[in-house]
């Protein structure tokens, strides 16, 4: 039986996971999956790792592009996802309109969750430029509660750890209980795009290139929507 490695991307594991078993059974195959944030396994990666399917944040595909690990002819977009802003279900919504009203409703939480960016995870790397610009980073992350690397930030929602999570929608999504307030403000929007290719030392490329295809299909686009993120 054909083995498949892939490196996947958190921000769209609920999906892939649901996925992966319906190409198993009509191709015959099994997969080994690494799951952790794009950077982290581009360092895995740059460091010597070999896989067959790499599913990155757009970054790290023209990352590993740009030393030979994939080659254009493979690399098909695969979803994208707004950072968003999430509270405990039935909790109050903070004005989060514009870009001061977003930075007052950070500044009035007692509490409040992101992704910590030494982790590499984009909103959390996005979030902390944003602070630093602002000049609220010590004070702001004097009351936050960082998840560990590749956690889930709305989980602190729930416990009682935090009033607010910043986080990709699909990440907050996949913590139950919790209530959507938003994503960031028009000017401060900011979306990551997902993109897979073929790794260049696999050794079962057309397989490979056949799951990236399923990854594009109506039944996986459907799934995708569902879980918070949009369909390339």
């Amino acid at each position: 039986m054909s083995e498949l490695k892939l490196y996947c991307t958190i921000a769209v594991q609920p999906v892939v996971e649901t996925l992966i078993p319906r190409f198993e059974a009509n191709h015959r195959c099994r997969f080994s999956v690494v799951w952790n944030t794009a950077p982290a396994m581009v360092k895995r990666l740059q460091e010597g790792e070999r896989g067959d399917v790499l599913l990155l944040n757009k970054a790290g595909v023209e990352t590993m592009k740009s030393i030979g690990r994939l080659a254009d002819a493979t690399i098909r977009p695969i979803a994208s996802s707004a950072t968003a802003v999430a509270v405990k279900a039935g909790a109050r919504h903070p004005d989060i309109a514009t870009p001061e009203r977003f930075k007052q409703a950070l500044l009035q939480a007692r509490s409040l969750s992101y992704s910590h960016p030494d982790a590499g995870g984009a909103s959390g790397i996005y979030m902390a430029k944003l602070l630093r610009q602002w000049g609220i980073e010590r004070e702001i992350n004097a009351k936050t509660k960082f998840p560990p690397p590749a956690g889930l930030c709305a989980q602190f929602l729930l416990s009682g750890e935090a009033e607010l999570a910043i986080q990709q929608k699909p990440e907050l999504l996949q913590v139950k209980g919790v209530d959507i307030v938003g994503f960031l403000p028009a000017d401060l929007h900011f979306v990551t795009h997902f993109v897979a290719g073929v790794d260049t030392g696999s050794s079962q490329a057309a397989l490979a290139a056949a799951f990236i295809d399923f990854l594009r299909t109506a039944e996986a686009r459907r799934l995708f929507g569902e879980a918070g993120l949009d369909p390339a």
